[in-house]
């Protein structure tokens, strides 16, 4: 196991959409423990494999003290309600604005026995399921702001690079 770098804007695998996993291997195993280890850190809510440099879909959590990680992990349910809170991320940091989530996610994907695997919650949970999904598409926060705050936090972002 290791504390990975996190990958940090403008780093193309950040914009890239990962590749399934197809066989679970001593590879995917390290990638696991090591996506486990590093979201074991005060103020890290979620960590997808693309942020440390993985074009595989795998994302751990660490959210309301429970740790843990779903390979292959795909949205299929939201709420209609929705919350709007500030959100960062650790590939944008320093950066914080309101975005507008589902207040409920469930999100399916496999274990490393290749087991089916549920995952699913409201308010911070739901927004980090979310949050990492739309890494492993490719995706980040940002996206989703709404057009004037955007261009607020892009302008902010390129002053900080």
């Amino acid at each position: 196991m290791a504390m990975r770098e996190i990958r940090v804007v403008p780093d193309p695998v950040l914009r890239t959409a990962c590749d399934e996993i197809t066989t679970i291997d001593d590879r995917v195993r390290g990638l696991v423990d090591d996506l486990l280890e590093t979201v074991d850190a005060d103020g890290r809510a979620g960590l997808a494999a693309n942020q440390i440099g993985v074009n595989l879909r795998a994302f751990s959590w660490n959210v309301d003290d429970e740790i843990g990680y779903v390979l292959n992990p795909r949205i299929v349910a939201l709420s209609e309600e929705t919350q709007d809170g500030d959100e960062g991320c650790l590939s944008v940091p320093g950066l914080y604005y309101p975005t507008e989530r589902a207040w409920y996610a469930r999100v399916e994907g496999i274990d490393l026995d290749g087991e089916p695997v549920v995952v699913e919650g409201t308010e911070l949970m739901a927004r980090c399921l979310q949050h990492e999904c739309d890494h492993l598409d490719g995706k980040l926060y940002l996206d989703r702001l709404e057009r004037g705050t955007r261009k607020k936090a892009m302008r902010e972002l390129r002053e900080r690079l």
